[in-house]
């Protein structure tokens, strides 16, 4: 059977990955606290995964931006691709808030982790500061400085375009490094199974079922969302940007993409079926080799909408109150900021969860609560991540030609 080998190849590491959960959290409802003694196998993956990220986020983003090209010709076109990444995050942000508002996702849930780090009152210029710099380059090590690493890393990749011929050798070395960490992360991503099991089982052994039980409210508020965002949403920024016309030749050629995107679970993977409906559409081409290759990187409609669910959910483990306006308007940065260090690859959604995790300060144990979250609604996440690119390249060539996308 074709179609089934097909379909073990490309799910095949997910499902060892479910399958290696529930293994661990089975064992776990069965040996109670005896499962602790595995506890250290799960901080073995935890350690790995903070001690790459750091290297792998700053050839990343550099690499990426130094790869772009002339900049002068590609400025207005990089201006409004950029608006428009923060514009349809924002929007997705804010609808995932109201959803978690009238549906909380952690509602009734009594386990309790640890109690998360509560930070001292800091004024609002000190607090942008902290943000965006530090006082060291050592600093930038540490992963509670990532928003700084993320700034200094754009700005390199500046800086080597900007260097033209004499920066071309550090450019490759910045493509080499982003390579190379790449595989590293997929090394450790490897060992995922076992450490994701032996946490759950730990997990699992010391506070129960309940636990388990959070996923399932959390995954029936995630899917409906999402979809509606893909469907109601998508179809309103089309319309307005392309017409009933363009609506038209969107939805005739969206399906290849989107099927590609939801079965591989990867922005990258779906990015030659994504950049065949922009030429469908009538998207120029100039616009979609930007627009698509970057979009895949740092444009997450769908990981802004996990991240404000997964935000909510870890409050609500933490008996933190959810609410209130600069609560909410810190969610919706950071699940922005979030879903620019999340690849285009399957597993990428990790990054994004490190930040929130650190930037929130809960304990490292968070992580795996909602990596695990993260996974059961990547399908739908990645089917909006990727045709938001399409819908973004739409958008951009109106805003930069002024004239609708011709088919």
């Amino acid at each position: 059977m074709p179609g089934f080998s097909s379909f073990l190849k490309r799910w095949r590491f997910t499902l060892i990955l479910l399958f290696a959960v529930a293994a661990g959290a089975g064992a776990g409802l069965l040996l109670g606290e005896r499962a602790q003694v595995v506890k250290p196998l799960g901080d073995v993956f935890l350690n790995l995964l903070f001690t790459a990220v750091i290297p792998l986020v700053f050839f990343s983003l550099s690499s990426a931006v130094a790869g772009m090209g002339e900049l002068k010709r590609l400025g207005r076109i990089l201006g409004w691709m950029l608006a428009v990444f923060v514009a349809t995050g924002v929007v997705s942000s804010c609808l995932m808030l109201g959803a978690v508002r009238l549906f909380e996702p952690a509602k009734g849930l009594t386990v309790s982790l640890s109690a998360a780090g509560q930070a001292e009152p800091v004024a609002l210029g000190e607090q942008i500061v902290k943000m965006v710099s530090v006082s060291g380059f050592a600093d930038l090590l540490d992963r509670r400085n990532m928003p700084a690493l993320i700034v200094i890393s754009l700005l390199t990749g500046f800086a080597t375009s900007l260097a033209g011929q004499k920066g071309r050798a550090f450019a490759e070395f910045l493509k080499s490094g982003a390579e190379v960490m790449a595989r590293l992360v997929g090394l450790i991503m490897l060992y995922a199974p076992v450490g994701l099991g032996a946490y759950f089982a730990y997990l699992t052994g010391r506070f129960g079922p309940g636990l388990i039980g959070s996923y399932g409210r959390a995954v029936a508020l995630y899917y409906p969302v999402a979809i509606l965002y893909f469907t109601a949403f998508f179809s309103l920024y089309v319309f307005v940007v392309a017409g009933k016309d363009g609506l038209k030749r969107y939805w005739t050629n969206i399906p290849a993409p989107a099927l590609t995107a939801w079965a591989t679970g990867s922005s990258i993977a779906a990015m030659p079926a994504n950049l065949q409906a922009c030429r469908r559409i009538g998207v120029p081409d100039q616009v979609s080799e930007i627009v698509l290759p970057t979009g895949a990187t740092i444009h997450m409609d769908g990981s802004c909408l996990s991240a404000i669910l997964k935000i909510a959910l870890l409050f609500g483990l933490f008996g933190q109150d959810f609410s209130g306006a600069d609560v909410m308007i810190k969610a919706v940065g950071i699940a922005l900021v979030s879903g620019t260090v999340m690849g285009g690859i399957p597993g990428g959604g990790f990054l994004g969860e490190v930040m929130i995790v650190t930037l929130y300060g809960f304990p490292p144990e968070a992580l795996p609560v909602i990596s695990t979250l993260g996974m059961l609604i990547d399908p739908p996440a990645t089917m909006v991540n990727s045709c938001g690119d399409t819908v973004a390249s739409m958008a951009v060539s109106r805003l930069v030609f002024g004239k609708k996308p011709e088919g």
